[in-house]
């Protein structure tokens, strides 16, 4: 059994506001807190020398992961958002965080547990208003974006009505096949890229340069493009000109952000165990565009990458919702993180085991 010789150790993890156990190979519990006890409604002694399996009615806790990743691999293994039914019928959502430990030559597992029931409350009801504001913003801009081509529409087919004229029936006819190929294009945005990436080996640099000589075309102002690559990085599988108008779209919104001056570095890293929901990426390809701006609206973060979300004038909002799609095609991921003075855009393509991308 495994128990702390230091009184003040031990009044330590007592007091912990996290659960913890000490489980062996076969996840009979050696070691419990105070807030194990509180958490599964069962007396500190009554854990003790119980398989863990035996405090739940019900669960839904991977056990053969957490075995393979903690004890077989020596990794750290995570499970977010965990359901468990008690022994006394109470549910709840747990997240779990086990690690291999050591102890006089046995091999243990230290896991924590924490109750996180009102946290998912809150996140359910955050996502919700953010999900009912993004819905409207987007049929707000879904109305403004149709509303124009279908007034012009029905301006012509009006004048067609009347019109004697040939060249001016001709005119008014292709208004109207203008104002339909309009839509239909609004519609191909929305609907993000309808082709799968066509895949070849290449060099990322070659197509962050690309991105950099049509950024500078544009640049009329100060901004300044820096570049801190890993020169060390190998050719990745991706469809490259995809991944360049990803790069290439977030280049432009930060210039245009930055407006008359400021500096937006580029920067390539390899990046290992980056983890995407439950699948891993072992290793992957970071490439991350930073600039020196105002950063990103508050009201906006957390919708950022839906469709027809933006603060620009006269903007779609589409591009950051087609570069997501694109990424993701690649079995990559892209996040954003900005506070005033600073904003990053990270994109992570996944490596294949040999060092090649990903096919």
């Amino acid at each position: 059994m495994v128990q702390s010789t230091h009184p003040m150790l031990s009044a330590l993890w007592h007091n912990l506001s996290t659960c913890v156990l000490v489980l062996d190979k076969e996840f009979v519990i050696h070691y419990a807190n105070n807030s194990s006890s509180e958490l599964f409604g069962l007396g500190i002694k009554r854990l003790i020398g119980q398989p863990i399996n035996n405090i739940f009615s019900h669960h839904h806790i991977d056990f053969e992961r957490l075995s393979q990743y903690a004890l077989n691999d020596g990794v750290d293994c995570q499970q977010h958002r965990v359901d468990v039914v008690f022994v006394d019928n109470r549910a709840a959502t747990i997240n779990l965080h086990a690690r291999r430990i050591n102890h006089q030559q046995q091999t243990f597992i230290l896991l924590e547990c924490r109750r996180i029931d009102d946290e998912v409350r809150f996140d359910q009801a955050s996502n919700q208003m953010h999900q009912y504001q993004a819905a409207r913003t987007l049929i707000r801009g879904l109305a403004h974006e149709i509303k124009n081509p279908l007034g012009g529409i029905r301006g012509a087919a009006q004048l067609l009505q009347y019109e004697t004229c040939q060249q001016e029936r001709d005119q008014c006819a292709q208004l109207i096949i203008e104002q339909a190929d309009r839509l239909t294009e609004l519609v191909d945005r929305l609907l993000g890229p309808n082709q799968l990436p066509k895949k070849a080996p290449c060099n990322i640099h070659q197509t962050l340069e690309s991105v950099i000589k049509l950024s500078m075309l544009d640049n009329a102002s100060q901004i300044t493009l820096l570049k801190d690559y890993d020169p060390s990085i190998p050719d990745i599988v991706i469809d490259q000109a995809k991944i360049q108008q990803v790069v290439l779209n977030i280049v432009r919104n930060a210039q245009q952000a930055l407006e008359s001056a400021g500096t937006i570095t580029l920067t390539t890293r390899i990046k290992h165990r980056m983890r995407r929901g439950e699948r891993l990426m072992k290793k992957a390809l970071l490439v991350k565009i930073t600039d020196d701006g105002p950063g990103i609206a508050e009201e906006l973060k957390d919708t950022l990458f839906y469709p027809m979300i933006t603060n620009k004038e006269g903007g779609s909002g589409l591009g950051l919702s087609i570069a997501q799609t694109i990424v993701e095609q690649h079995g990559g991921m892209i996040d954003c993180d900005s506070w005033p003075g600073h904003t990053e855009f990270n994109i992570y393509l996944p490596f294949d085991d040999d060092g090649t991308g990903s096919k």
